[in-house]
């Protein structure tokens, strides 16, 4: 049993847990991630390591409620415990050779590129970060990308708050300022695919993390399969992270699309409301 060490409501629909698991946290890497239950019957879903503090014994992840998974974990309070936590799984992040970064993340991918602008300004890189939201409710740990990045741009899709537009429309404009080596881009699907699409015009390397579908997180069950330069690689063990630019976006994109009508029933079926796709 893991406990919850602490639980933090960011908005109406995310919630940031930090959980007890020293093994975890003694061994985890930025980029990694870990597979949860929240009781013996539960699902295993993936979550992407948002944090760790190695002297408590803590991991921390962000997690949208948007299933009946999440859901049930957002019904736990402080001092509750889930069932499992399995991890680290997947690679870490390498960004050892971007000297000049470009961090962009699109929704709850904001949550994945957070230690990755603490590591970065750790090593004495520098860090350009761009989040991008629906609306400024939907922005998370804003003071600290402002205080861990030389430079922090906000793009909303409405407008109320930061600058109106995509990301892309902001990573535009610093690519035609020039000088950057890596964009580090992570959000859904359609977003990647648009980030890879302007960068690839530009010449500049781009990694990507993959929300696939997973099952045991340990490459055994190929659900969370791609093709990456024309190869099946899995995200669980091969990734999370690939080059963006080797990516079938639309494949992943297709797959990811499998299970929605069963996703949503499900969901539905636990709160006692009719299904709405």
């Amino acid at each position: 049993m893991f406990r919850i060490a602490r639980k933090n409501v960011l908005n109406f629909n995310t919630v940031e847990y930090e959980i007890e698991a020293p093994l975890v946290a003694k061994s985890c890497r930025g980029g990694q991630f870990v597979i949860l239950r929240v009781d013996e019957n539960g699902e295993r879903i993936p979550l992407t390591i948002a944090d760790y503090d190695r002297a408590r014994g803590t991991v921390t992840v962000i997690v949208q409620t948007i299933g009946a998974t999440t859901y049930k974990l957002s019904q736990k309070g402080e001092g509750e415990y889930i069932c499992d936590l399995v991890g680290p799984l997947g690679n870490p992040t390498d960004l050892g050779d971007c000297e000049n970064a470009i961090l962009v993340g699109g929704g709850i991918g904001s949550a994945v590129i957070y230690p990755q602008t603490a590591e970065m300004k750790k090593l004495g890189k520098k860090v350009t970060v761009i989040v991008g939201a629906k609306t400024k409710e939907l922005l998370i740990h804003e003071d600290d990308f402002r205080a861990r990045s030389d430079e922090f741009i906000i793009m909303t899709d409405d407008g109320s708050y930061g600058e109106k537009g995509f990301v892309t429309d902001a990573l535009k404009k610093l690519l035609d300022r020039g000088g950057y080596d890596c964009v580090f881009a992570v959000g859904p699907l359609p977003m990647m695919r648009a980030v890879c699409a302007l960068t690839e015009g530009y010449g500049v390397k781009t990694i990507v993390s993959m929300n696939s579908i997973m099952v045991d997180g340990t490459g055994m069950c190929g659900g969370c399969r791609l093709t990456v330069g024309g190869k099946t690689k899995y995200a669980c063990v091969d990734g999370p992270e690939f080059d963006g630019h080797l990516v079938d976006f639309n494949e992943a994109i297709n797959r990811s699309k499998i299970y929605r009508e069963q996703e949503a029933e499900h969901y539905c079926r636990l709160k006692g409301e009719s299904v709405k796709l």
